[in-house]
């Protein structure tokens, strides 16, 4: 893999951090300001190697990572940020073979996540009630990781029931998800996690509410993160006048065994 190969998806990343994206064709030719630089220049090269156009400009070519690819990517819904997939992996303790159920599958960066941390021997299995959304998400997910066998995708309102259970991880991303939790009850298992991410403290509020009246739930936890990078020049250290401030609250819950089950 440390070679780029026909097909790959890679960024070409100028002196000054600008990216383009290109897939490599053989024949294929990049375009830039009247310079070009042929896809075949690149095919079969290292990763990470400086590459020059026609007149000389420099590029240095990378296959994206997958928060640079998410950011990047076509979209039909707006996708969840690089900083909240980080703590929804770790938070909804998404491991190598676990069985994880989530809804709405949206453009597919929690979706790439998810089955980058289940591995090949678990599985993941996505609720979506729009077709459009389902397509563009399933397209995003090849280019980026090719077929993957262990990713079922239901054109399925996850509001009117769960067929999957049970599951070892619930993660949502729709806008009323206390629908889900009388649902979760039973197909979540002893043990399991149940994560969502809502924008608003009034939806925080009522799924919190509905987590708390059934009896199968506790350890109910809700917060958010916010993203700053700093600029580190010799002596001169500082924050960036910008931030990746809020962009969800994830409220987490375990999924217990009352004493009267």
């Amino acid at each position: 893999m440390s070679h780029l190969r026909l097909g790959d998806r890679i960024h070409l990343v100028s002196y000054k951090d600008r990216r383009y994206t290109l897939v490599l064709r053989a024949g294929g030719i990049f375009q830039f300001s009247g310079e070009t630089l042929a896809h075949d220049d690149l095919i079969g090269k290292p990763e990470g190697m400086t590459v020059r156009t026609s007149r000389g400009t420099h590029f240095i070519a990378l296959r994206p990572t997958l928060a640079e690819y998410v950011v990047k990517m076509p979209r039909g819904a707006q996708v969840i940020y690089p900083k909240d997939l980080g703590l929804i992996l770790m938070w909804a303790d998404i491991y190598p073979g676990a069985k994880v159920l989530e809804a709405g599958i949206g453009s597919g960066a929690l979706t790439m996540a998810l089955l980058r941390s289940v591995g090949e021997k678990g599985s993941v299995i996505s609720y979506e009630v729009r077709d459009d959304f389902a397509k563009r998400a399933q397209e995003n997910i090849d280019q980026f990781m090719g077929p993957v066998p262990n990713l079922v995708v239901r054109m399925k309102n996850i509001y009117e029931g769960i067929e999957d259970g049970p599951v070892d991880r619930l993660v949502l991303d729709l806008p009323e998800p206390w629908q889900v939790v009388p649902h979760a009850v039973t197909a979540l298992r002893p043990g399991g996690v149940f994560l969502c991410l809502l924008p608003t403290v009034p939806q925080v509020q009522q799924v919190v509410a509905a987590l708390q009246a059934e009896k199968g739930f506790g350890f109910i936890e809700t917060f958010e993160t916010l993203l700053r990078t700093w600029n580190i020049d010799g002596r001169s250290v500082r924050p960036d006048h910008r931030m990746v401030a809020h962009s969800a609250f994830l409220t987490v819950a375990r999924r217990i065994v009352p004493e009267a089950e």
